[in-house]
Order: C-alpha cells, then structure tokens, then sequence
C-alpha cells in the first residue's frame, strides 16, 4: 500500500509546500495527494513540479478537484483542459472529482442521463492526455451505494473512469465495507482512509462544515480509533488481494487538528500492520 497526505490536511495552516513534502519525506510517505486550490494557487511558481517532488522521493498520487459537471460543455471543457495542465505539470495521473450534487435517489431519469453523458464527455477528454477521471464514493452523490456506483460504471463504460473508494463513507452508506470492496473491485484504484468516533459524528464530514475554518473536528479520530474497523479492512485487503488492489495508493485524508503528529502515528501503524500481513 503506497500512503499518500493530503495538502487538503493543512489548509488551514501557515505552511509551505516544501514544509510539507520535508515532512512526508521525513515520516516515509510514498506520495501527496494534492489539492486542486494548492496546485492553482503554485500555477505561478512552475519551478515546483513533479520532478521537484521526485527530489524528495514523493510523486502527485491523485489531483482532487470538483468539476462542475452540469455547467455549460464549453466552460466544462475548458476547466478539465486546466486540469490535464495541472496535472501533466505534477505527473498525477488521476483527477478526482464527485457525481453530482445530489443523492442517487434523487436523480430523474433524465437528470442520470445527462449526468452519465458528462462523465463521458470528461472521460473522452482526458484520455488523450493518458488521465484517469477518479470518482469518490460520497453521501449526497450519485456514488452514494455500491449498487448506484455500479450503475454509474456500466452505464459511463470507459475505461479510464475508476474509483476512489471512501472506506468511511461506504461504511456511511451502511454497506459492508468487505463485501463492497469485492463488488467495486474493477473501478477501484485509490483509498482514502479516515474514521469517526461514531455515526453520531457523521455530519462533522459535510462539506459546509469540513471546509471551514470556524467548523467543530469533534468525532474526528485516527485511523484505529474510530467506529470503522480499520484492521480488519487491511487484514482482508493483504489476505484476499495482495496480488493486485492492495499496493493501490491510499491517501490519509485527516481534516482535524494536529495533523503532523496524527498523521504520521497513523502511517506508522499502518505500514507495522502490512508488515505483520506479509510475513503471516
């Protein structure tokens, strides 16, 4: 399993980019999972690439962004063409994004249409550039089941659209996070990893709240912590699939205070974890 952090973690710090590759270099992170507002926000520092990355031994394992899918197809179009820049700039090969705004079961049948035909569209256009379109299982998405994500996927059918899988939030959807795991198994080539000290803290996720400065990060807990059983997810991922899913990457997505020191606590744990897998 290759761990990425996420620049998302310090968007409320005063620190640089080279602060936090020094610190993931230092605490033996594979990778940084980078912020679509961080890497516009360097667009004018362009001396700070994917080979400036390498010199730390880290690469750009995702961009995450939020394209904003029912916009016009022009103004669509010209977002993910900055995107494939930003990302070619950063040698991500993934762009992460959500489907849609609102819950599956809220979509008409014309509105899952419209929101497939999207999906292609950015898909076709990526392709090109050799980029994936990753899609993250999140509540109030279209991607808010294994069965709605399923559809999703059958009726995109492109290849190079794949799947972030939210072990949090498939845990949310009240899904078994196992059995999930081996029904989206194809689309999966990323992981984030965050927990809860209870389904009670769940809304402490919402985006109105995780975005903001002011929001409350009760409930927010390490990753071995938490209500999601984390050891039994990596204990089943080196059983039953060594082979293959479990060297995907996989980002700590931490939103809450002390990022550092939680942050590398949890890699730690996680890599001792492995280590105990692959010599069992």
């Amino acid at each position: 399993m290759n761990l990425s952090i996420c620049t998302i973690s310090f968007r409320h710090q005063l620190i640089s980019i080279e602060e936090i590759a020094q610190w993931a270099q230092a605490n033996h992170f594979q990778g940084i999972e980078l912020w679509g507002a961080h890497a516009n926000n360097l667009a004018d520092q362009p001396h700070y690439d994917k080979h400036w990355l390498a010199t730390y031994g880290l690469k750009t394992t995702m961009l995450s962004d939020y394209l904003p899918l029912l916009v016009s197809e022009n103004v669509l179009y010209h977002k993910v063409q900055h995107l494939c820049r930003l990302a070619k700039h950063w040698g991500a090969s993934k762009i992460r994004t959500f489907a849609g705004g609102k819950g599956s079961l809220d979509y008409t049948d014309s509105q899952k249409v419209e929101l497939f035909n999207r999906l292609q569209k950015i898909c076709d256009w990526l392709a090109p550039h050799g980029l994936n379109l990753v899609i993250e299982t999140h509540p109030k998405t279209y991607a808010d089941s294994v069965t709605a994500t399923q559809e999703m996927f059958a009726c995109v059918d492109r290849n190079n659209l794949q799947l972030n899988f939210d072990v949090l939030h498939v845990w949310e959807s009240g899904a078994e996070i196992t059995h999930a795991l081996d029904e989206l198994l194809p689309h999966i080539n990323h992981f984030h990893f965050k927990n809860i000290s209870s389904e009670s803290h769940l809304s402490v996720f919402a985006p109105e709240n995780v975005y903001a400065a002011a929001g409350t990060r009760e409930g927010m807990v390490p990753i071995f912590e938490g209500a999601v059983d984390y050891q039994d997810f990596i204990e089943y991922l080196h059983l039953h699939h060594s082979a293959g899913i479990a060297n995907a990457d996989t980002s700590l997505e931490w939103f809450g205070n002390h990022c550092k020191q939680v942050l590398s606590r949890d890699r730690y744990l996680i890599q001792r974890l492995q280590q105990t897998c692959l010599s069992a």
